[in-house]
């Protein structure tokens, strides 16, 4: 299974610290924020890997390269200076991720979810990973129902975690330029055919500075922990 990193976001909370770097390459312990997002889809057996930019996206793939110090296999879809969007950029990017089910993360996440596990998981449309509402979105974004299925009109919602899985039907109606994946979601959900796991374990926004910081003392804190 491929998997997608987006990473063309343009990082506007996050300037000044985004003006002359990609946020995808804002360090976190000593690493670039989506150096960690690699190795863990690797360790989880996502080797062949897509990863989307825009804003000075020419720096990502000089640090990254092919992915091979990774031990994956690196194809990127640049999207010029002005990035098309969540769902707009997967769809420039469907040409590399091919006719099967594939992997989506959002670049500007933190997560320990066990990766590995979505191999198993059946897909209709699309299955996506929800969290509990972090203090910046306490609204939520989808509800889930007893059998899984991904919910949009209730009143006991969850967050959107960035993570999820997507058949390529999901957006053979969409035409190419700016979308929203949020928008596209809640246009198939009165189908019943996007289902959903919930995950309690550890995960981030990193939308601001503040929050990376945050972040880079969690990643500290837990390498002194191991030691």
């Amino acid at each position: 299974m491929k998997a997608m990193i987006l990473a063309a976001g343009r990082g506007e909370r996050m300037r000044p610290l985004t003006d002359r770097i990609p946020k995808p390459l804002l360090s976190v312990a000593g690493k670039p924020v989506i150096e960690h997002t690699i190795k863990q889809l690797v360790s989880a057996g996502f080797n062949d890997i897509v990863i989307n930019h825009a804003h000075l996206g020419r720096q990502i793939e000089e640090k990254l390269g092919d992915g091979h110090r990774f031990g994956a296999s690196i194809s990127y879809s640049a999207e010029g200076e002005q990035a098309l969007e969540t769902a707009g950029g997967i769809i420039k990017a469907l040409h590399l991720l091919g006719d099967d089910v594939f992997l989506v993360v959002n670049g500007d996440i933190a997560t320990d979810f066990p990766f590995a596990l979505l191999k198993n998981v059946a897909v209709d449309l699309a299955h996506i990973v929800l969290v509990n509402n972090p203090m910046h979105h306490v609204q939520g974004d989808f509800g889930l129902d007893s059998n899984g299925i991904i919910l949009d009109n209730t009143s006991d919602k969850f967050t959107f975690s960035g993570i999820g899985l997507y058949r390529p039907e999901l957006f053979s109606r969409i035409p190419a330029g700016k979308s929203k994946l949020g928008l596209l979601l809640r246009q198939a959900i009165p189908q019943r055919r996007i289902s959903g796991q919930k995950f309690n374990g550890f995960w981030m926004d990193i939308g601001t500075p503040e929050r990376l910081q945050e972040l880079n003392f969690y990643y500290t804190q837990r390498e002194r922990d191991y030691e």
